[in-house]
């Protein structure tokens, strides 16, 4: 196996915060009281370090989803394909903050077998809508050329649309590199809605998972270290085929609910 590097989530802009970023990773998700969710973290705190950004850890995130109009993502996920992508525009920060010229990162997240890319550029917001309207940018930075035609490319043959808004508070924990560059994070109070999906705008949203309930996900290249699948067990943490955007679908009753839906109320 290669060994591809895991960029942070919310990974700063550099020089050249136009290129795309890409990286492999490994993705295993559990559900969480908050009761559960503080013990978890008293014994993270010893071993991983906080993520730096927002306020004592925690930062909102809100993403808009594209998809076709019959759902053809949503319903790859739902059946498993082994191969299965969704394109998506994310905000790190509250929706009052965003403006055209707010950067944010368009991403192409797909499933390959068992393990997750994320293919990414960012944007200011108004060229991030223009791209995934199929649009050009105005403006585009050499390095991001391939990706924008592959999105425009993607965006013409499904006909894709922005169909979904989801938002949660996150809290992220670090590893060190003797851990494999191991992330974690707990997305909490997540939300959603299904009309006025623009991201800046200060719509009603409803919850899409219970709000007693945590989204706890391991992100690795490799391996989990020992250490974590001890604290996995110990706790009895239960692995979940949970994604947000189908929760937000079905909460919306635009598909039936899943197998795997977890209740919003």
């Amino acid at each position: 196996m290669n060994n591809p590097v895991l960029v942070a989530d919310r990974e700063q802009p550099s020089a050249a915060h136009g290129a795309v970023r890409l990286f492999n990773r490994f993705e295993l998700k559990y559900i969480a009281d908050r009761t559960l969710v503080a013990r978890v973290r008293d014994e993270f705190s010893r071993v991983l370090t906080p993520d730096a950004h927002g306020v004592d850890g925690f930062y909102p995130v809100w993403s808009c989803y594209y998809d076709t109009p019959d759902l053809r993502f949503y319903w790859e996920k739902i059946d498993g394909e082994r191969f299965r992508r969704k394109l998506r525009i994310r905000h790190y920060g509250p929706p009052e903050t965003l403006t055209p010229d707010t950067p944010v990162w368009v991403e192409i997240k797909q499933r390959v077998n068992r393990a997750t890319q994320k293919r990414r550029a960012r944007l200011p917001y108004s060229e991030a809508l223009r791209l995934c309207s199929g649009l050009e940018p105005q403006a585009c930075d050499p390095g991001d050329e391939r990706f924008v035609e592959e999105i425009l490319v993607l965006v013409a043959q499904l006909r894709l649309i922005p169909v979904s808004v989801v938002g949660y508070v996150r809290e992220a924990f670090l590893g060190a590199e003797e851990d494999g560059r191991l992330r974690v994070t707990v997305d909490s109070h997540i939300r959603g809605r299904d009309r006025d999906l623009d991201l800046g705008m200060p719509s009603e949203n409803r919850f899409v998972v219970h709000p007693e309930l945590s989204v706890m996900e391991l992100k690795v290249n490799e391996r989990v270290p020992y250490w974590l699948t001890e604290c996995v067990a110990r706790h009895n943490l239960q692995l979940v085929r949970l994604s947000k955007y189908c929760q937000s679908i079905e909460a919306y009753g635009r598909a039936p609910r899943s197998a795997s839906h977890v209740p919003e109320e």
